[in-house]
Formats: structure tokens, sequence, C-alpha cells
């Protein structure tokens, strides 16, 4: 059985209570998301973080901003309380808030950014555990309706931020441009040189200023090292 908590620089993350630990996928996201260059210091930097497990990309992005208010939604009441616990033991208690809810009844102000790490097995079997069932699986959310109700809960200027399995993209890309959302930056994740890619990090807004999105390559290894030296600069702020 492994940890029950994983460690970072700022914040511990307890994870035992959720059917998806802390993984690749979550720090890479948490990690990579863009953020606007400047931001405004009287009122805060709103963030929505959609299936929000332990509430390890909100306690990224908390780090990474000085000024937010984050709301942390899941469907998951034992996920939940967990992510109440570590948001309450970290240094930004006061703007980490966590809910239970589904993103289709989540009613909130507009958000400057919003993020997920959403279910993905479409067709795959399903796991008999059903709280990993629900966290993996888009049977209680679809990418139709991710897409559509993170464009009602964003505003004007805002991003919303994924990581996908590669399968993905061109349904979120058809799906983004349906709601009238565009790319700004798109990831492509490979477990090491030579290998295909396996996920897609992605940035959508309502507002592309004309601009073509920035189009990257990742390495999550390199040849002789199960950290590339991209990976490790990335997240350089948040492993020990």
């Amino acid at each position: 059985m492994g940890s029950p908590f994983f460690r970072f620089k700022q914040f511990t993350v307890w994870h035992d209570r959720c059917a998806m630990k802390v993984g690749t996928d979550g720090v890479l996201l948490g990690a990579w998301c863009p953020l606007p260059s400047s931001l405004s210091a009287s009122s805060p930097y709103r963030l929505l973080d959609i299936g929000t497990g332990s509430g390890l990309i909100a306690l990224m992005l908390a780090q990474r901003l000085n000024n937010s208010e984050i709301d942390a939604i899941d469907i998951d009441q034992n996920a939940v309380e967990q992510a109440m616990y570590n948001f309450q033991q970290s240094p930004w208690s006061s703007t980490l808030h966590a809910h239970h809810s589904t993103l289709q009844n989540w009613q909130g102000d507009e958000y400057d950014l919003i993020v997920s790490n959403p279910p993905y097995f479409q067709d795959s079997l399903k796991n008999p555990d059903a709280q990993r069932a629900a966290a993996r699986h888009t049977d209680t959310l679809s990418y139709a309706e991710l897409i559509a109700h993170a464009a009602r809960l964003l505003s004007s200027s805002g991003t919303l931020a994924l990581v996908l399995p590669i399968e993905a993209e061109t349904e979120i890309m058809e799906l983004a441009q349906h709601h009238k959302l565009y790319p700004t930056h798109i990831t492509h994740v490979h477990s090491k040189p030579g290998k295909p890619a396996k996920r897609i990090l992605i940035a959508l807004s309502p507002t592309t200023n004309n601009q073509s999105p920035i189009v990257t390559t990742f390495y999550i290894e390199s040849e002789d090292s199960p950290r590339s030296e991209e990976y490790q600069t990335l997240t350089q702020d948040f492993y020990l």
C-alpha cells in the first residue's frame, strides 16, 4: 500500500480517502497552467477546480498566486472532506474552499481560471470500486458537459486549462469551438523521447487576440532519468 500522503515543499496532500491519488497528470496541470502576466492587486483572481479530489491542483495554484479565491468542487463527499483538511493545513486556508457539488449544478460568479483533470475513460471496463470508477469515467461528467459548463462559468478574458488523454484532442477542440473557446496553449506530453504522446495539456479562452496557439512538446522522462530536465524545471517549486 502506498503512502497516505504526499509531501511537497510548501504543503502536504493527504489522499488516502480519495479515489485518485496524487499523480503526474495533476502535478503537470498545476505547474503548467498559464497564468496572466499581471494580476490586479485590488481584487482576487477567481479560480474553479473541477473534480478537485485531494485538492492538489488547487493547492498548487494557490502557491503560484498571491491574491486568489479558489473554489474546488467534487462529487465525492470523502474527497471533499479530505480536500478541506488539506486546505486547512496549508498556508492558504483562507483562500481555498471545497464544495460537494457536481459541475452541472454549480452556480458561481465568473471565474478568471477554470482547471480540471477530468474523468477520461469513456469506453473502458469499469473499475469495481464505485468511488474510483466515478473519478475515472466520463459517465458523471462528459467532455461535452465539461466544456459547456466551463464556458458558462468563465469570464470573457478567462482561461480553461485541462489535462486529457491525447485521444480526446479532436473532440475537445470541436466542442471548444462550438462554445467559442479557442486554444491559446497546447502541449503534447510524451513519457520519453521516441514514445507517442499520451496526454495533452490545453488552455482555452474566449479571447484569442487573433494569435495562433503556442504549441509545444514535453517529455516527462529522459533517456537516462525518470524525470527529464524540463520536468524538473517545471516542477522545481513543488517537489522536495
